[in-house]
């Protein structure tokens, strides 16, 4: 299968989608549970002759949310979370079908759910859970308004629900150790996919705009993945599958490797862009380490050493040949010098990263993984907050939408008014600022309207055919949930269609009044919480956008100073790599929170934004590299340079300091310092690579790289 992956590079992407499978295997989950609770109540019902088809749809929700609305973070928490979940299921039917009479107390109680699940956020996400069953089948109930004695057989149904849930969850798909041997095997296939394309652009002459695309998105998917296996990565999971390592050995295989390819594409396509890849025995020794590396697959069971070893031998003649191309040429030429030392640089990082891996696996000894506990193990601490706290801002906010959103809903709808609350407090959910509530709303709306449309024409053509509509049904349900984070319009074009079918079951037939009424429904509800987070409380998008950049330079600044610190004192730099995966999930952040900002009208007028955002990217990318110098080693330099390294952190902590006071609007003092007397010091004074002493110019260019990057920033900021 991997030769074929490799030959065929749409079987290589297929194969490598969904790391971990996380997304087919929370959306299987969620679909099997639900189809497993409607069809066993339906059985069973109609055996004991009981009305079953508003009791499966109940059982049937409550076994999709016990997949989906738990998110706790412990196994542990999952399980009571998911219990409970009934007991809040079995309230909903309750006091709906009580308060059915009454729209004023119906209102009330859907308001009161939802505030309290969002104020209580604060205590951990259980209480959104209870909080959203409890809403629906409040809902349900009273829509329905179910009799007393129609209670017992519901409260079967929910029973029957949360069982299945707990059984997929708990028991049928288990095992977190599948899913994290998953995310490594598509790390893997992703980064042989990356490594053949690399290879072919080597071997060919010709530089091909769409190789060069299609190999920038392999290396960002790349990114992805990496990202990815760092958060699947725990001490229990990685202990069962390979015994001796630590999670910290892997996280920094798996940073140099994506580290090494993305360094490979950007310099590969600057060499041949500027007609400088030197030899054909440069490029021959250079595609022997990529094969290598290729084919090792270190964590994976069928590994070879003998393909390590390969790589190793490359990447030593690799280093002699640049070496003696160097020398042979007299004064090196810098800009390939840097490109090709760090490609050997890096080569060797994953290549020794990888035999440590396996001296480790073969010892089988686990002494380490008890000194790493600690990696896996959050500190909990309560934060001061200025103000009310986002949970708070939240609940107030939920309340007032509420409040509105009732009184819209019974002015559009008074058959079935709480469409509205409901699109409005999942609108809110999830979305602290202005913008992202707006591009939220915006999205659901959209999907709302394209889904009415496919619907309402798919339902009249199925009609006739209830076995094919139960069948779409759940056709849709897991579409939903499989597409959900990745696109949000889409998840909500597969919700909308799941609502025409049901219509369609439930009431014998569907108009296109009735689905247009739950367009208006939502659009309404979106626009309802958009306005409610933009009076009520309002955190601005510029803010948080602000706000993410400071953070990134929070963390950056703790990063850069200590990686320049263990030039002169006892440093373990290969810890980095936990902050510099840290660095990388809050570059996205920033991405994230822009986007309302980018993608709304006359985005055009905000370009200095995206101006903003590339250079922190660069900046991202120049820090990434100085975790490729964590096994540096040998570094021998003379007294007058003792005073430097000091005097860099110093002036590196200054300028980052003053970029976080200027973008938080405080008062900034002083100038900022550009280095390079430090920079032609360290240079002018290091001693040359020769007799096993470490290359001190090359393992500082980064640092003088970010830098230049936060001066730049700086001018934007009109700091200079």
């Amino acid at each position: 299968m991997k030769q074929l992956s490799l030959k065929y590079y749409w079987l290589g992407r297929l194969l490598a989608s969904d790391p971990g499978r996380k997304r087919l295997n929370q959306a299987g989950k969620a679909t099997l549970s639900l189809i497993s609770s409607v069809f066993t109540v339906i059985f069973l019902f109609n055996w004991i002759d009981q009305e079953a088809l508003t009791p499966a749809i109940v059982a049937g929700m409550a076994g999709m949310l016990g997949i989906m609305a738990v998110m706790d973070d412990t196994k542990q928490e999952k399980q009571v979370t998911t219990g409970l979940l009934a007991i809040s299921a079995v309230g909903g039917v309750t006091l709906g079908a009580l308060f059915a009479e009454s729209v004023f107390l119906v209102s009330s109680l859907m308001i009161v759910i939802i505030t309290s699940a969002f104020y209580f956020t604060r205590y951990g996400s259980r209480y959104f859970s209870l909080g959203m069953i409890g809403f629906m089948t409040v809902y349900i109930s009273s829509f329905l308004k179910l009799s007393a004695a129609q209670f017992p057989w519901f409260y079967l149904a929910i029973a029957i629900g949360i069982s299945y849930a707990f059984l997929y969850n708990f028991f049928i798909f288990k095992d977190s150790v599948h899913m994290l041997r998953r995310s490594i095997q598509s790390f893997h296939t992703q980064a042989n996919l990356t490594f053949q394309l690399l290879v072919e652009m080597i071997q060919d002459p010709e530089i091909k705009e769409s190789r060069a695309k299609k190999l920038h998105y392999n290396v960002r998917k790349l990114r992805e993945y990496a990202s990815n296996v760092a958060t699947d990565l725990n001490t229990h999971d990685v202990a069962e599958i390979w015994p001796g390592l630590t999670t910290s050995q892997i996280r920094l295989y798996v940073f140099d490797t994506a580290m090494f390819v993305e360094t490979l594409a950007e310099s590969l396509s600057e060499l041949k862009r500027n007609d400088a890849f030197e030899t054909a025995e440069v490029r021959q020794l250079l595609v022997e380490v990529i094969a290598a590396l290729r084919n090792a697959d270190v964590l994976a069971p069928e590994y070879k050493k003998e393909n390590l070893h390969s790589a190793q031998r490359a990447t030593v003649k690799f280093r002699d040949r640049i070496n003696l191309l160097f020398d042979e040429q007299g004064p090196r030429p810098k800009g390939r010098l840097y490109l090709l030392r760090r490609i050997d640089s890096i080569a060797d990082h994953v290549t020794n990263g990888a035999i440590e891996i396996q001296l480790s696996l073969q010892k089988g000894d686990s002494e380490s993984l008890s000194t790493e506990e600690h990696d896996d193990e959050e500190v909990a601490e309560d934060e001061k907050e200025e103000g009310l706290k986002p949970s708070t801002k939240k609940a107030l906010q939920a309340l007032m939408g509420g409040t509105v959103a009732v009184i819209v809903g019974h002015i559009i709808s008074p058959i079935q008014p709480y469409w509205v609350i409901l699109t409005t407090f999942i609108v809110l959910l999830g979305t602290e600022t202005v913008g992202r509530t707006y591009l939220k709303g915006f999205q659901r709306s959209v999907g709302t309207v394209i889904g009415a449309i496919i619907g309402f024409g798919l339902a009249r053509l199925v009609s006739s055919y209830a076995t094919i509509e139960v069948a779409l049904i759940f056709v849709v349900v897991f579409s939903a949930f499989y597409i959900l984070t990745v696109s949000y319009t889409a998840m909500s074009i597969f919700i909308t269609l799941l609502i025409a079918f049901m219509y369609d079951l439930l009431l014998g037939g569907i108009s296109l009044e009735l689905l247009g009424a739950r367009v208006i429904d939502t659009i309404a509800g979106g626009a309802i919480a958009f306005l409610v987070s933009a009076v009520l409380l309002p955190t601005k998008t510029h803010d948080k956008v602000n706000e993410t950049f400071a953070d990134y330079l929070e963390e950056l600044k703790g990063y850069v100073i200590q990686y320049v610190s263990s030039f002169h004192k006892p440093v373990n730099v290969k810890e980095l790599a936990e902050q510099a995966f840290a660095m990388e999930e809050k570059v996205q952040a920033i991405k994230d929170e822009s986007q309302p900002i980018l993608h709304r009208p006359g985005a055009m007028k905000h370009s200095e934004l995206s101006k903003w955002i590339t250079i922190f990217t660069a900046t991202n990318y120049y820090a990434k590299h100085l975790v490729a110098s964590s096994y540096q080693k040998n570094f021998f330099y003379p007294d007058e340079l003792k005073d430097v390294f000091p005097k860099v952190e110093k002036k590196l902590e200054h300028n980052i300091d003053a970029l976080i006071r200027k973008i938080r609007g405080e008062e900034h003092i002083g100038q900022l310092y550009d280095l390079q007397d430090e920079r032609e010091q360290i240079e002018r004074l290091a001693p040359s690579t020769d007799q096993g002493q470490g290359d001190l110019v090359h393992h500082l260019y980064y640092v003088w790289r970010v830098n230049q990057s936060l001066l730049v920033l700086a001018v934007k900021l009109g700091l200079r």
